[in-house]
C-alpha cells in the first residue's frame, strides 16, 4: 500500500516538473512528509527533484546565466545547513506546521507575482539563495524565492527553466549532503524510479496540448492544498500532544 502511495506522489510529482519546468517539490513535498515522515519525506524530495534536473539541464546547460547562478548558489551553501539543523531540532508536529506554512506562504507569493525590490541584482540573488537553501534542506521546497527573483529580474520562461535546473541540482545537492539519504526499502526505490520515469514520459507527452498558463495554475493549486494539508496535521498533533 505505501509503494502505491509512494509511486503515486512521485509520478504527480515527476509529471508536472516535466510539465511546466518547475513544481516536484511544491507538489509532492507535503504528501511525502505525511507519508514518510518529515526527515525522509524531504531527503526524497530533494533526491527526486536533484535527479529531474540533472536531467533536465543536459540539453539547456548553454543557457545557464553564471553571473546570476554563483550568488544565489553560494547562498545557498550556506544556508542549507541551518535548514538541515532546524528539522532535526522541532518535534514531528512543529515541523508539519513549519512545512505547510513556508509551502503555502511560497505558492501565495508566486501566485500573486511579488514584486520585491529586495530580490533585485546582485544582493537579491543572495537573498533568493539564501532563503531557497534554507528552505530546501528544511522543508524540501527551494524553488519559489529563485521564481520571485527571476520575476523581478524580467526573466523570460525559456531564461527561467535551465538555471532553475542548474539551481535545483546545486541547493538539491547541498541539501543530501546535510540530510543524508532517505531510509527506503528496494522496493520502495524501485517504485520511486519507475515512477520518475513515468511521470517524464507522461508529462512530455501532454507538455504541447495544455497552455503552460493553466498547467502553472493547477501545480500552484495543488500545492496550496498539500500546504494547508500539512499545516491542518501539523496543528491537530501539537493539540493531541497538549
Amino acid at each position: 500500500m505505501t509503494e502505491g502511495l509512494l509511486a503515486g506522489i512521485v509520478l504527480l510529482g515527476g509529471c508536472v516538473q516535466w510539465l511546466t519546468g518547475m513544481g516536484f517539490a511544491l507538489v509532492a513535498v507535503p504528501a511525502l512528509v505525511l507519508l514518510l515522515g518529515p526527515a525522509d519525506g524531504v531527503v526524497l524530495a530533494n533526491c527526486a527533484a536533484g535527479a529531474i534536473s540533472v536531467v533536465g539541464l543536459a540539453g539547456g546547460w548553454r543557457r545557464v546565466r553564471a553571473a546570476a547562478m554563483v550568488p544565489l548558489c553560494a547562498a545557498a551553501a550556506c544556508t542549507v545547513p541551518l535548514g538541515a539543523w532546524t528539522t532535526r531540532q522541532l518535534p514531528r508536529p512543529v515541523l508539519l506546521l513549519v512545512m505547510g506554512a513556508l509551502v503555502t506562504a511560497a505558492v501565495l507569493l508566486v501566485m500573486r507575482g511579488a514584486r520585491v525590490t529586495a530580490l533585485r541584482g546582485g544582493k537579491g540573488a543572495v537573498t533568493a539563495g539564501a532563503l531557497g537553501g534554507f528552505m530546501n534542506a528544511a522543508a524540501g521546497v527551494g524553488g519559489p524565492p529563485v521564481s520571485l527573483y527571476a520575476l523581478n529580474a524580467g526573466w523570460t520562461i525559456r531564461e527561467f527553466v535551465p538555471n532553475a535546473q542548474f539551481y535545483g541540482v546545486a541547493v538539491n545537492a547541498f541539501s543530501v549532503a546535510a540530510n543524508g539519504t532517505p531510509r527506503l526499502t528496494g522496493v520502495q526505490w524501485v517504485a520511486v524510479c519507475a515512477a520518475m520515469t513515468t511521470g517524464a514520459v507522461i508529462g512530455h507527452a501532454i507538455a504541447g496540448r495544455i497552455p503552460e498558463h493553466r498547467a502553472r495554475h493547477l501545480v500552484l493549486l495543488l500545492a496550496l492544498a498539500g500546504g494547508a494539508t500539512a499545516m491542518t496535521k501539523g496543528l491537530w498533533g501539537m493539540w493531541l500532544s497538549r
